[in-house]
């Protein structure tokens, strides 16, 4: 899976001119750690409970996922910019995360389309206590609540992050993953929101197409993605002719 390499070498790029502090999860190790709390489902943290805001006040609050088969991203955590405890105020906020996928988990429509929407949407149920993430999708946006208790009780990005990882590996097909928390005020948030955009764009294909419900590129709304992102038009057109293969042996869904 090349499709999301060039945004991701964009992302890279933008983070290199900041010194980033780098958490590596050995695996060995990662079984032995004692997780954050987690709550078994999202709750409501008000306004005077919390210390503060990440990407509150209208400010920048950007969370993108991307997937690559670069066997170079291996389990980190990285943060770039003040972490939870430094922080006194609203910040500017953005969470990537990188995934390293077996590229045989893209063979198939069927199980690509399965393997997309469960990683996809493993970022919407992961709940640190204190940590509430408020998701909105359509807007590219996930400003964050930080609970005055919980930096008390020593909550951090590194915290926060392990939980991330671990829920993504609960699916085999992820080998590895890297999570960058960014809180660095000079940081260019705008032309990460770009990158994002474009990342979710691609994975919006990508289910559309594994899915295998858009088979007229004229009357796509994601045309002019397919037409930027090199291979995408490609893996379209490979995925037509499978469902339409599948539709005379009888063995669509």
């Amino acid at each position: 899976m090349k499709l999301y390499d060039d945004m991701i070498a964009r992302c890279y790029a933008m983070l290199t001119p900041f010194s980033c502090k780098c958490y590596e999860v050995v695996e060995e190790k990662a079984s032995e750690t004692v997780l954050w709390e987690q709550e078994s489902e999202q709750r409501i943290l008000f306004k005077k409970d919390t210390a503060y805001e990440l990407g509150g006040e209208n400010l920048p609050a950007y969370s993108g996922v991307a997937f690559t088969s670069d066997e170079t991203v291996k389990d980190e955590i990285v943060v770039c910019g003040p972490d939870l405890p430094q922080l006194s105020e609203d910040s500017p906020y953005a969470r990537l995360t990188i995934l390293r996928v077996d590229d045989s988990a893209w063979a198939d429509n069927e199980q690509a389309y399965r393997v997309l929407r469960r990683l996809d949407y493993t970022r919407y149920h992961v709940y640190p206590k204190g940590f509430l993430m408020r998701i909105s999708a359509a807007a590219n946006r996930e400003p964050v609540r930080v609970g005055r208790e919980a930096l008390l009780a020593g909550l951090n990005f590194e915290q926060v992050g392990r939980l991330f990882l671990d829920a993504y590996h609960k699916h085999p097909e992820v080998l590895g993953a890297r999570v960058y928390f960014i809180t660095e005020p000079s940081f260019p948030y705008a032309e990460l929101g770009e990158a994002v955009r474009k990342m979710e764009s691609v994975t919006e294909s990508l289910n559309e197409i594994f899915n295998n419900l858009l088979m007229d590129c004229a009357a796509c709304k994601l045309k002019p993605v397919c037409d930027e992102v090199e291979g995408l038009r490609e893996l379209h057109f490979a995925a037509g002719r499978s469902g339409r293969q599948n539709t005379k042996t009888g063995k669509n869904r």
